[in-house]
This record gives structure tokens, sequence and C-alpha cells, in this order.
């Protein structure tokens, strides 16, 4: 009976485990809806019931994971890697690159270093593991762009999200979740908050802000508004709002409303017109507008074919008031694999944007880039904290004037799920170098004027022009941290090219370059073998006839003796140490014999011809008999001369 009841418990047991098995797998299944379906945080409410009742599963981890890095709650997405890693850490590549994010998030860089080297490897030939590879010593970058800014909350914060604004004459307008009327609360399914809608207050003259106010209700709608940008006279406004537009809802493919751009007039102070961008699609998100000083280019935020990552930065030119361009990528310069995202120009022409896919200190970083001629976009640098920190940071905004501004972040300590930020710059992050050298003469080292000297870009576009002055120096502004090509050309010289990185500091990067004559001045005592670059050795070892490689070389002196039929040389024959005096010197008179018969047999009178050997009696360094060295400087001796002994 004792044994039965034992049976029966152990059964019963057995049982319950298998149904908790089974209802575990069940919610996991739903979960994996909500998951599919961008219901982030209901999906993470159900996998972490699961996961904190022991059960394990790799693939649930990767998800809990994502559920928490897509809605930016990078602490809480770093337990679940960890527990994914801990599972198996054969995972793919963006698996690592996310963890790195992760751990920056928990100031465990050294780990997330390891990561981004991993990710390095497994990726090929992805932009941000380059990226990392490039810049390791990021962090001491970063350091030296610190300490910058002083930060406070802007004050117009709510419980709920608030992000991404712009000026208005003076006044900040803001995207916001708050939810301020209406008994319908509509719910952004990826984070349980309700769709922002734009509001506004004023920036009075000491800093603090106004009340907050909705804006304009012929732009809010009951779906996502957000990162406006306004012309310089008020009148014109480009918005991002979700695919809808007069009252209908439009979504892609897969059945997702994106996001797109639109445009607004302002018209006896109501903003009126409402229309889309042409080069809008319900197949890809278009958001977050930014105008160039002119504003003739929009630029703008994408994950329209052509992205290189998850969403790039584009610009399209304004061509008339309803007609544009066609939209291009700004490349690899600003671009990554990652997310590049909430551009901004300020006033003294530098764009601002978001990142995750450069090295930072975690999760969406600021970062800036000069715009210069033609558009070329400088060198780009991570703005240093406080502005950034391990959460993300974005939205950058700045008035050029006062150098007082506002970026949006979701660090630890603020009001809501987004807060925005005031700040002041107390210095500019500046780095200017001047690239600079000087042309001279190869051979006689005088510094040679009116040099063309060109530079072009890593890809060999050309910039620009100068010419070296009176003592033979040129500059050019260059960009920190660039590579570049310098060309220098100057009549009877040949060109030359050489590359130069340019210092990621202020300063000045010297790169001198010294011009070969095509045409070169000969006399007596002239060793034309020096002066035509012509090979010290063309005889094989203990050799004395002339090998075909060495007709070639030998074909210059034939054309120099040809060209000056009065000039008559002198062939002079050395070998090197090895072998004794005796050998050596009846070698490198044979050698010189072999030199003058090619000569002769070529066309040249013999009368015009003396040769010589002196075997080893005339080494030009340390090789002599007994001494060790190498066959490099063993072949420095074995030599021939073609001394001009009269021009006349």
């Amino acid at each position: 009976m004792k044994i039965r009841n034992v049976f029966y418990s152990y059964s019963t047991v057995l049982l319950l485990l298998t149904l908790s098995g089974y209802s575990q797998k069940a919610k996991v299944a739903s979960a994996d809806k909500k998951y599919e379906n961008y219901s982030y945080v209901d999906a993470i409410s159900t996998y972490e019931h699961v996961a904190l009742k022991g059960y394990k599963d790799e693939k649930m981890f990767q998800k809990l994971g994502n559920a928490y890095y897509f809605t930016a709650d990078l602490v809480k997405a770093e337990k679940w890697y960890t527990e994914l890693f801990a599972m198996n850490q054969d995972q793919e590549p963006e698996y690592y690159y996310r963890y790195s994010q992760t751990l920056k998030a928990v100031d465990n860089y050294a780990k997330a270093d390891t990561m981004l080297e991993e990710f390095n490897k497994r990726s090929g030939n992805d932009q941000r593991g380059k990226l990392y590879v490039e810049q390791k010593n990021y962090l001491e970058d970063i350091k030296a762009n610190s300490g910058r800014f002083e930060v406070a909350d802007a004050g117009i914060n709510s419980e709920y999200s608030d992000y991404g604004s712009s000026f208005l004459n003076n006044n900040l307008v803001f995207a916001s979740a708050r939810d301020t009327g209406g008994v319908a609360k509509k719910v952004f399914k990826w984070n349980n908050e309700s769709f922002t809608n734009l509001y506004f207050t004023t920036i009075k003259p000491d800093g603090e802000m106004g009340k907050v106010e909705r804006f304009d209700k012929k732009i809010n709608s009951k779906f996502h508004e957000s990162t406006p940008v306004f012309t310089q006279d008020g009148k014109t406004m480009y918005f991002t709002r979700n695919n809808y537009l007069e009252g209908k809802k439009q979504k892609s493919s897969k059945r997702i409303v994106l996001l797109k751009l639109y445009k607004a007039t302002l018209e006896a102070g109501k903003w009126e017109n409402v229309i889309e961008l042409p080069f809008n699609s319900n197949e890809y998100s278009v958001a977050h507008p930014a105008l160039s000083l002119d504003e003739k280019t929009l630029y703008f935020a994408s994950d329209m074919p052509g992205t290189l990552g998850q969403s790039d930065l584009f610009s399209v030119s304004i061509l008339s008031e309803d007609s544009y361009g066609t939209p291009k990528n700004l490349g690899k310069t600003i671009n990554t694999e990652g997310r590049e995202t909430f551009p901004f120009i300020a006033t003294d022409n530098e764009l601002y944007f978001a990142s995750d896919g450069r090295p930072g200190l975690g999760g969406l970083d600021i970062f800036v880039s000069k715009i210069g001629e033609s558009d070329f976009l400088g060198e780009v640098q991570n703005v240093g904290s406080p502005i950034n920190g391990p959460q993300d940071d974005f939205a950058f905004l700045i008035n050029s004037k006062n150098r007082n501004g506002f970026f949006t972040s979701n660090r630890e300590g603020g009001n809501g799920y987004d807060d925005i930020y005031r700040f002041t710059e107390l210095r500019k992050l500046t780095c200017e170098q001047m690239l600079a050298g000087i042309i001279t003469d190869q051979e006689t080292g005088i510094q040679l004027s009116d040099a063309k000297v060109s530079l072009f870009d890593d890809e060999f576009k050309f910039i620009k022009e100068s010419s070296s002055d009176e003592k033979g120096r040129y500059n050019f502004e260059a960009v920190c941290g660039k590579t570049y090509y310098v060309r220098a050309e100057k009549l009877a010289y040949e060109t030359k090219e050489a590359k130069v990185s340019i210092r990621n500091r202020t300063g000045k990067t010297e790169l001198s370059l010294e011009l070969e004559k095509r045409i070169k001045e000969v006399g007596v005592g002239t060793d034309l073998a020096k002066t035509l670059n012509i090979p010290i050795i063309y005889f094989d070892l203990d050799k004395s006839v002339i090998r075909k490689d060495a007709a070639f070389e030998l074909e210059k002196i034939l054309s120099v003796m040809q060209s000056n039929p009065k000039m008559k040389i002198d062939i002079r024959s050395h070998t090197d140490s090895r072998q004794t005096n005796k050998y050596n010197e009846k070698l490198s008179d044979r050698r010189a014999k072999a030199t003058v018969e090619w000569l002769i047999k070529n066309g040249i009178s013999s009368d015009r011809l003396t040769g010589k050997g002196y075997g080893e009696s005339q080494l030009v360094n340390k090789c002599a008999d007994g001494v060790k060295c190498t066959e490099e400087e063993h072949q420095v001796n074995r030599r021939s001369e073609f001394i001009i002994v009269t021009m006349e």
C-alpha cells in the first residue's frame, strides 16, 4: 500500500510538471504573438512572468532582451541578454552589438568592448565594427570632448514621454504623450503610452519656461505627431506624423502604420494646407525633418531603399514650393548599419544627429559634423558628457547665438519615459587643423615656388588647389581625423602624390614633397648611375654576363651618350668583400669590360669609353673581410659607376 501511494505521489508530481511545462509554452506562444505584433510591453509582461518561474528558453531570452532594447530600457535588456549569452554564446552578430550597448548602460565598458571585438570578427564588413577597431580609444576621445555643457531639467516634462523639440520664434515646440483630455484614450501598443501630439511653451528671457499648451488642432491628430521644424519666417512647418491624412489611415503591406513627413503653412494665424511630401511611402518611414541654413535642403531620417542600416540620414533639394528633388543618402561619413536619426542644422552650419552605430557611451549618442563647401561633411565627433550618457540621448537643438539649447534623454532621474533637458554650452567643440608643407627639388633641396598643389579626399575626389609661395610653402585648412591625398606639379618636374592622415586634435599636420626633375643637369664628375636611378646590381653573383633586365637599364646610359656625342665616361665596377681580393679584382674588371663592350656593340665609339674593376678596394660601408653583414648591406658594395670625364 505504501509503495502504491508513493508511486501515485510521483505520478501526480510528474503530471503537474508536465502540465506546467505545457502551460509555460502556451504562455510563451501567446507572448510571441504580441512580440510579432510590436506589442512589446505586453509581451515583456508575459515573458518575464514565465522566466521568473524558472522557465529557460533561448528564443524567449532573445525576444525578451529585444523587447526591452526596442523600447529603450537598456538596463533591463542587459539582464536578459546576459541570460541569453550564459545559455549559448553562439549568437548572430547583431546580438553581440546589442549586448555591448546594454553593457554600457550598466557601466560595464570593458565587457562591452569585448563584445564589440567579437561582433567585428563575426559581422564581416560592418561599419560599426570597423569604427570600433579604428577608434579603440573612443572613451578617451569622448572624455576630451566632455564637460562643455551645463545641463538641467527643462521644467516642462510630464510623467509620460516628452521629446523632440524645435524653435519657433521665442517658443519651444515639442512632442508629448501626456494625456490632457478626452474620455477615450488611444494607446500606442509599442509602449502602452498615449500617442504623441505637439505642444508648445514660451522660452522666457531668463531661460525659464512658460505654461505648456497644445499646438494647433489642425496639426494634431489621434495618432503620432512629433519633431517639427519651421522656416525662419515662421510661416511653413515640416513635421512627422503617422501615415494619417484627412481622416484616413494607411498601412504597409505588413499591416503597419509607418511614419511620414508633412508640410503645413500659416494663414491668418492658423496652420492650414497639411500635405504629405512626395517622397513618402506606405512601405517605409520618413521622419524627423531639419532645414539647411538657406532652406533649400531638407534633411530627414528614413529606412527607405538605399539605407545602409536600420535608419539613415538623407537630404533632398527643395526645388520650389511643392517640388522636391530625389532624396540622397548622406553616405558612410554619417551613416552606419545602426540607427542614425534626429538631424538638426545649427546656424553655424553644423549637423547634429543621434546614432547608436558609432563608438559612444551607450544607446543613442549625439554627434556633430561640420558642413563644409559643396556640402562636404567633416569628421564626426561625439559631443561628450553630460549631454551623452549610458542611455538614449537624442533630438539635440541649439541656439548658436546664445549657446543655449535642448535635448532629449531617457536617463535615470527623469520624470517620464523620455524627458527634455535644457543646456548651456560653455565652450565649443573645435578641432582646427592646418595641412602644410614645403615643395623642394629632390636633388638640390632648393625650395620650389609656384608649384601647383592640389588636395583630394580619401576617394581621390578633388577638393581645392593652391600654389607654393616664394619659400616653397603651401597650406590647406583640413578636417580633423580625415585622410587626404596631396599632389604637387611643376614644369620640368615629375608630378608627385602622397597620402596624409590629419591628426584628431587642433594643430598642424606637416607633409613636404620633393620633386624629381624630368631633365637633369649633368657635368664632369657626375655619376650617371645615380642621376638616372640605375640599380647598383645588374650582374648575378660571381658572374660578369650582363642580365637581360640590366640591358634595359644600360639603355639609359646609351641614350644620354647618343644625345651628347662628345661625352666620355669611365666605367668603374666594384664588388663586395666576399671572396679574395684577387678574385674580386678580376671579377670587377671583367664586369667593367663587359659593360664597355655592350656599349660599343650598341654604337658608342670605343675612344669615348674607359673601364676598370676596383674589386673590394672602395667599399661604401663597414662590410670588409670578417665583418658580419646582411645580404642587403653587401649589395650596396656591388655597384657600377658611370663617371663623366669630359663633355667637350
